[in-house]
Order: C-alpha cells, then sequence, then structure tokens
C-alpha cells in the first residue's frame, strides 16, 4: 500500500474501484509525465449518492463532500494507470465543476473538499491550481463533478 493510501487510510478513507466510464471514454491517460483523468462523479458503489442543483436540491456541505468522494474517484483512476499513488509528484490542477442553482456562488467553497482531501493526501505536493465552475447541469444530474492532472515520476507501473 503506498503512503498515500495510508494516509487516507488514516482519514477512514480508501480508494473505491475504478468508475466505470458513462460514455465512450476511459477514467485516465498518461502523456508526457502527466495523467489526465476524465471527469469523475461522486459515485458510491456505482451511484449517485444524491441529484439535482446545488442550492436549491443539494446543500453546500453535501456538495463540498461529494467533491472529496468525486477526488478518491479521481485518485484510483490514476492509480489504475499508473500503479502506485506514490510516483505523483505533484498535483498540478483541478477542476471542478458545480451544477448550480441561479443564485449560487459558493463554488470555491464546494471545490474546497478536492483540494483539502488532496492537500492531506499528498501534503505540499498536493497543492495545486484550481478552477471552480459553476454549470447548469451535469452528466446524470450530478451535482459535483471533476477532474485532476497529476504530474508522476518514471518507475514501473505497479
Amino acid at each position: 500500500m503506498s503512503a498515500v493510501e495510508e494516509r487516507l487510510g488514516q482519514l477512514g478513507l480508501g480508494l473505491p474501484p475504478v468508475a466505470a466510464p458513462v460514455a465512450a471514454y476511459i477514467p485516465a491517460v498518461e502523456h508526457a509525465g502527466l495523467v489526465y483523468t476524465s471527469g469523475q462523479l461522486p459515485f458510491i458503489e456505482g451511484a449517485l449518492p444524491e441529484t439535482g442543483k446545488v442550492g436549491a436540491e443539494v446543500s453546500d456541505d453535501a456538495a463540498t463532500e461529494y467533491a472529496a468522494i468525486a477526488t478518491l474517484n479521481a485518485l484510483a483512476a490514476v492509480k489504475s494507470v499508473v500503479g502506485d499513488l506514490d510516483r505523483v509528484t505533484r498535483v498540478v490542477k483541478v477542476t471542478v465543476f458545480v451544477a448550480s442553482a441561479p443564485d449560487f456562488t459558493g463554488q470555491p467553497a464546494v471545490a474546497n473538499g478536492a483540494s483539502e482531501l488532496l492537500g492531506e493526501a499528498f501534503g505540499e505536493a498536493g497543492v495545486h491550481v484550481r478552477s471552480a465552475v459553476g454549470v447548469a447541469v451535469l452528466p446524470l444530474d450530478s451535482p459535483v463533478e471533476l477532474e485532476i492532472v497529476v504530474a508522476v515520476e518514471d518507475g514501473p507501473r505497479g
């Protein structure tokens, strides 16, 4: 088990199985020392815990938790490509999409669910640039979707 997964375990968290794509794409791809994930939804055992717009049907606090869950799904996708999360040398970029009620402006706070988890999992290497974007609707009426880009060292693929 990687040191990253051990830190997640200390938080009471673990990596889920890689979420099956809901369309024609793959969960993650490595190219030129970077791993890019597809958009990850907050699936728990293959289902969304809640659907709807943040600031209407979904609370801010729940959406923040869903951003963290989607982050775990993204890390599972990264691990499926690189074999060991300890190969990640830097979380480079996080983009969080929030299905938002028309008057909701708390997207950055929702995105903190992802950013804070990455900081706890990777320490200084988890500090990243980020976009938090409010959108009208997301796939399957998910309240949150995110994608990450990480830098990885050369080495064995687990």
